[in-house]
């Protein structure tokens, strides 16, 4: 499954860890870690010819995915973005993160979480076992916002065939939702994220869904780190069950 073994010694990022949250009781058992690690905290495609409209019947497999939203002009985000944020990482993976929207770092790099917020992640990532390379990564919206404001629900929804289609393709068998815009999107609700936080199931996929805090807020707020040290752990315990 790729899930590797336990490194004790990686910089520590969480301190004095609460249990899990688990909103199914069935799996309060499978939530249960007893090991405490030691850790410490730690091209363009701007072009304004306007491509064939690719229908989601016809996105296929990942070359064509890949296309479709380069050329997705669907909403006015086409316009200011410097380039889509596809996803990055393994195209069949067991893991899959799903975050909120891509921000000026992700805009010019075209990958999701490049910034702090993506070291901060991958420090996250790297607590459990995993790798960046092991998981995908990707965003609710492949085009970056102006100003980093919140997308409205027109945008959410001409994405949202998108990340359908990847989440079909990576077929994980577990998604971590990170912050709010993503879990509420992903789960049809405006319940507020600490309330989402623990286990939950994606609509539509059937699929475990953790829920956590974003990283760019842990870094704002780095109290709720000890929660999301929680959801982590939560999240290694469904990968290793499900192996």
């Amino acid at each position: 499954m790729g899930v590797q073994r336990w490194q004790p010694k990686l910089p520590a990022l969480f301190q004095n860890i609460p249990a899990p949250v688990v909103n199914k009781p069935e799996l309060q058992a499978q939530a249960v870690i007893t090991e405490e690690p030691a850790i410490e905290a730690i091209t363009s495609d701007a072009s304004h010819a306007a491509p064939p409209v690719v229908e989601p019947a016809q996105m296929g497999e990942w070359p064509e995915l890949e296309s479709a939203v380069r050329g997705c002009r669907a909403c006015e985000l086409h316009q200011s973005r410097t380039q889509t944020v596809f996803g990055v990482g393994a195209k069949q993976a067991d893991c899959m993160i799903i975050g909120e929207t891509p921000g000026a770092d992700e805009d010019r790099q075209g990958e999701p979480f490049v910034g702090k917020a993506g070291q901060l992640l991958n420090a996250m990532i790297q607590a459990i076992g995993l790798s960046r390379e092991q998981v995908f990564i990707a965003n609710i919206l492949k085009c970056r916002p102006p100003g980093n404001r919140n997308p409205s629900k027109e945008e959410v929804a001409a994405c949202s065939d998108f990340l359908d289609q990847q989440i079909t393709l990576v077929k994980p068998k577990v998604i971590l939702s990170v912050g709010r815009i993503s879990a509420q999107n992903l789960l049809k609700t405006d319940v507020a994220v600490g309330k989402l936080r623990g286990l939950n199931t994606l609509p539509g996929h059937d699929i475990p869904l953790v829920v956590t805090y974003h990283p760019a807020y842990l870094l704002r707020t780095p109290s709720q780190k000890r929660a999301a040290w929680a959801d982590m752990k939560l999240l290694r315990s469904l990968l290793v069950s499900a192996e």
